[in-house]
């Protein structure tokens, strides 16, 4: 009976919660014995019940949800993945979380991540890498990847994650499931710890779309301790379309055909749900993003000069554990040195060189400057197209270890996803197929992404729909070792 709880979708669960058919407890404790018994690393903290008035009247009552480690819950720790902040026990709960209790779902726990959400494939956690549950010896992506495998691997029904510059879309693509970052400003980020503040959105990660958008109408909304939040006008609305019919999709010769390092299989994948596309009835043609092979040059200039600010509050004094030093400055050195790890020390050296006297200019201007342009892009290509599509990740899931020495190599992962976010603009992730890894291996998730103009989600959920039932992928793991 467990197992068959395991698989039902969120709608269906509430469904059956609400009409009494299914117990709320019942539907809990089978996630939690599921999340107690975690194979992949996925979770830092599990619940040990419902939260109190979890049940409720709301859409998403008696549903556990997985929140990843970055948001801010009170009285349970919350790390964001680094020991700089090892038990760190807030004083106030997020607003996204707090939104989705009173949707009536239960925090089942909180996931693993890369550290202050910095990372591609989840083994910049300080608390160890999170495995893909369709080959425990490849990542689940990052910096996500606690969520997203906690979702595919049966541990968590749903589950809530930030993207940056791809940290849910990623992650979702390359464990088989849906992720979406929604609009910059449509979900508070209030609560949540950050990394680079004109970037990062908390989004789902779920098994299907209609889920998506369930968790996202709960999340959605203005929020007043969040002064660049201002929800989604009218909501989000439940997707129904079976078709494409009217809608017009362009594919960007940048992120697509034109990109270097896409896997064969993945664009073989592509390439079969663009056709897919047409024989639903959308209509189909080349656009051009001639500056979103920049983004990640820009991305790498951008968050980390953010991340340099944000993380400078880390310093021994107010919360996480303290190192000893002769002096204050000491102190400080010696806390930070043992309390980040390598990647957030990166990122925070090539921020503050960035953000530096005589280097502004040449890096993080240009880089604005970049940004901007991105945007006028799409803005351009929204003016003939309803979305823009590209395969989510130019990879499959690769080898735990394959990219720890070559950041260069982790940083490409993102390369089709970081342009979204520098332009503020939503995008989706849906499972498009399976393909072989370059070089041979097991069959491994690749994802579809579906971008659309600022507050475009309902429309680009329902396209979304579409596409998924067309497409039919079966989203249970083939198995890991």
């Amino acid at each position: 009976m467990a197992s068959e709880l395991l698989e039902l979708t969120v709608a269906r669960a509430a469904e059956r919660i609400r009409s009494g058919e299914l117990s709320a407890g019942e539907y809990f404790d089978a996630y939690r014995e599921a999340a107690a018994g975690d194979p992949l690393n996925a979770f830092l903290w599990t619940a040990e019940g419902p939260d109190e008035g979890g049940a409720g009247e709301g859409e998403l009552s008696g549903i556990p949800v997985a929140v990843k480690d970055i948001f801010c819950t009170e009285g349970v720790a919350t790390t964001a993945g680094s020991r700089i902040l090892e038990g760190y026990l807030p004083p106030y709960t997020s607003t996204a979380v707090k939104a989705l209790r009173e949707a009536g779902a239960s925090v089942l726990g909180k996931t693993n991540m890369d550290e202050f959400a910095m990372g591609s494939s989840n083994e910049n956690s300080a608390f160890g890498p999170v495995k893909n549950p369709w080959d425990h010896a490849r990542v689940p992506g990052g910096s996500s990847g606690g969520s997203a495998a906690a979702v595919a691997g049966r541990l968590a029904p749903c589950a809530i994650g930030t993207d940056t510059g791809g940290s849910i879309r990623q992650p979702a693509a390359l464990c088989g499931i849906v992720g979406m970052k929604p609009t910059y400003g449509a979900v508070s980020r209030y609560g949540e710890i950050a990394f680079a503040s004109s970037l990062d959105q908390c989004g789902p990660l779920t098994r299907d779309v209609t889920d998506c958008a369930l968790i996202l109408r709960a999340l959605e909304g203005r929020d007043p301790m969040d002064a660049t939040s201002v929800g989604i006008e009218g909501g989000v609305e439940l997707p129904s379309r079976e078709d494409l019919k009217g809608l017009r999709f362009g594919i960007p010769r940048e992120l697509a055909s034109d990109a270097e390092g896409i896997e064969r299989g993945v664009r073989g994948v592509f390439e079969s749900t663009v056709e897919l596309i047409e024989r639903l009835g959308g209509e189909l043609a080349e656009t051009e993003l001639p500056h979103a092979p920049h983004g990640i040059s820009a991305y790498y200039v951008l968050a980390p000069a953010e991340a340099s600010s944000n993380l400078a509050r880390y310093d021994g004094v107010r919360f996480g554990p303290r190192a000893d030093g002769d002096d204050l400055t000491e102190m400080y050195e010696r806390t930070r040195h043992d309390g980040f790890g390598d990647e957030v020390k990166r990122r925070i050296m090539l921020g503050t060189y960035a953000l530096s006297s005589g280097y502004y200019d040449a890096y993080y201007g240009r880089a604005q400057r970049v940004r901007t342009k991105i945007a006028e892009d799409f803005a351009r290509a929204f003016e003939s197209f309803d979305f823009v599509v590209t395969p989510t990740s130019p990879t499959v899931a690769f080898e735990l270890g394959a990219r720890t020495d070559d950041p260069l190599a982790m940083y490409m992962s993102d390369y089709c996803t970081v342009p979204m976010p520098l332009a503020g603009i939503p995008a989706i992730s849906i499972p498009a197929g399976l393909a072989e890894p370059d070089g041979g291996g097991p069959e491994l998730p690749v994802g579809l992404q579906i971008a659309g103009p600022a507050f475009s989600e309902s429309g680009m959920l329902d396209a979304a729909h579409a596409l998924e039932r067309a497409i039919g992928f079966d989203s249970v793991p083939g198995g890991g070792s």
